[in-house]
């Protein structure tokens, strides 16, 4: 059964998949800045769980060598009683502790392994804990480095394009400062003749 933050990575790559390309554009997509945030949101809010968890996995490694140390100390227990008892039950001693040597040796032999398959059974189960979680924090990284290379190259295209308009501003007033000088000379003379056709008329 997948972890939620596996459902949630799988979310955004399909989001990111649907998005649509920006015109003229085989690269950059437009996104819903709130969707994207909200997946992101609750994948931080997750991801702290899911790392106590395969840390909670890791743990288990002492649990299971524990276990199989008392099911080794049993096996040895039970072997040094059959041991003492054939020591007991047979006439002829030597034979008696051969066979408790070789009970012994060939328990020993069997804790042995079960501690050496515990212990790379919890290793593996360390190793798959390690590296799962690594790999869900480098798809989370990539995720997140995608989006802000992305912001930051609509930010410089917003810039660009800002910086576009207010040339265009400034070269139309260049343009237009010769006319607007004229307008104000002729407003001037208009003015002029204006007044001396009002102190003709005070004379008359």
């Amino acid at each position: 059964m997948a972890s939620r933050i596996e459902q949630i990575i799988e979310e955004i790559e399909e989001y990111v998949d649907n998005c649509k390309f920006q015109p003229l554009s085989t690269t950059k997509i437009v996104v819903n800045k709130e969707e994207l945030e909200e997946l992101l949101r609750e994948l931080r809010l997750k991801t702290p769980d899911e790392i106590k968890r395969y840390q909670k996995i890791i743990s288990n490694k002492d649990a299971i060598l524990a276990d199989a140390q008392a099911k080794a100390d049993g096996i040895i227990a039970n072997a040094e009683a059959k041991a003492k008892e054939l020591v007991s039950q047979h006439e002829v001693m030597q034979q008696a502790y051969a066979q408790a040597n070789d009970t012994i040796n060939k328990s020993n032999q069997q804790a042995q392994g079960i501690l050496d398959s515990a212990t790379q059974d919890a290793n593996n189960i360390r190793l798959s804990a390690i590296t799962y979680t690594d790999d869900m924090l480098a798809n989370l990284g990539n995720i997140m480095k995608s989006t802000i290379d992305d912001s930051g190259a609509k930010y410089n295209a917003f810039i660009d394009s800002l910086q576009t308009a207010y040339s265009t501003v400034q070269q139309n007033r260049q343009e237009l400062a010769p006319q607007t000088s004229q307008a104000a000379i002729n407003s001037v003379s208009d003015e002029g003749i204006e007044d001396d056709k009002l102190d003709e008329d005070e004379e008359d």
